[in-house]
């Protein structure tokens, strides 16, 4: 394996743990972020006292606010879906051409209802970038913890896409292929809506019983969503679908179903984000597949039932007896 220039965009969780796993892989690796304190504590201190207090990081991994690490021919971007097209924006001058872009952030983008993927061909078409995107069922702190983990890079250049995975190959860390971006990506957006609802479910008391049967018609309602989008129903079955949702509905480092358990003990929106202090991105993408599905004419009771608790201020319990006088259809429908 060649040692590259890597550049990861985003200091929170994610990008935090994917840059010491590169840079443990033996690669040149950058972490840059806005927040130069926070920078020149990772880089002298190895360590994210924001979200990873006491977990040490790579020696040789350096942490910058300099934008001209972002001209590196392979950016990871862990910068949040909703964020993703004002930042590529102010820094696109900043890009190679014919930049590599691996994405790390799930979510589609409220109003245009793009997909990751379709926010870096918009904004960095001048850079004629080749784009990837990392999925799969991760915790960030679990990657550290260097627990064996299982990720999914899909890359519609098979070739390219098969280099790409041995960037992130280290024993603890396997990284799978497909080339169905467009699936690897809605599952990984879609999923933390139904981390939401699982929450709720949880929040509200319910059981075993009624955890699995929603975990189950969302994975149809996924398949649903994502089909009608151009996905491949295989992909849902994969790590990007099934083997992320199950991990983002039943894990409390999930920070989605932490937003579903508060609401479904009746905590308001605003008090939950705040006490989380890090970005859901289920919140948002709810509003997005909202929109989305209403377009597409896709029926999607699930996503309806957490947009109208979060947007509409409809109450938990209603929802739970709409969704259950629902009539009851084939399991395949």
């Amino acid at each position: 394996m060649n040692t590259e220039t890597i550049t990861v965009a985003g200091g929170g969780s994610w990008g935090t743990a994917l840059a010491h796993l590169l840079a443990l892989s033996g690669h040149r690796t950058h972490l840059w972020l806005r927040n130069a304190t926070l920078a020149r504590e990772i880089t002298q201190c190895h360590e994210n006292r924001r979200y990873f207090p006491g977990v040490p990081l790579a020696e040789q991994l350096v942490a910058t606010t300099d934008t001209s690490v972002l001209g590196a021919k392979i950016i990871v971007s862990a910068i949040p879906c909703q964020q993703l097209r004002p930042w590529l924006s102010e820094h696109a001058q900043a890009f190679a051409p014919h930049v590599v872009v691996i994405n790390a952030a799930k979510g589609i983008e409220q109003g245009t209802l793009s997909l990751c993927s379709g926010i870096v061909r918009d904004v960095l078409a001048k850079s004629n970038p080749r784009y990837a995107v990392l999925s799969g069922p991760s915790f960030a702190a679990d990657v550290l913890r260097k627990q064996p983990t299982a990720v999914v890079l899909a890359c519609v250049d098979e070739r390219l896409g098969g280099e790409l995975r041995e960037l992130f190959t280290v024993p603890w860390f396997r990284c799978y292929g497909s080339s169905d971006v467009t699936g690897v990506e809605f599952g990984g957006a879609l999923k933390n809506i139904m981390a939401i609802a699982a929450g709720i479910c949880d929040g509200l008391g319910l059981g075993h019983n009624s955890r699995s049967a929603l975990v189950t018609r969302a994975l149809a309602e996924i398949c649903r969503i994502g089909l009608a989008c151009g996905a491949r129903k295989p992909t849902f079955m994969g790590l990007s679908g099934l083997g992320d949702l199950v991990l983002t509905c039943t894990g409390d480092l999930s920070r989605n179903r932490q937003v579903g358990l508060g609401l479904g003990k009746g905590e308001p929106l605003h008090e939950i984000t705040a006490r989380l202090g890090m970005v859901a991105e289920g919140v948002a993408t709810t509003q997005a597949v909202h929109d989305l599905v209403a377009r597409l004419g896709v029926e999607a009771p699930l996503t309806e039932a957490v947009f109208r608790i979060l947007y509409e201020g409809q109450s938990a319990e209603d929802e739970l007896r709409g969704l259950l006088a629902r009539r009851v259809p084939d399991e395949d429908a």
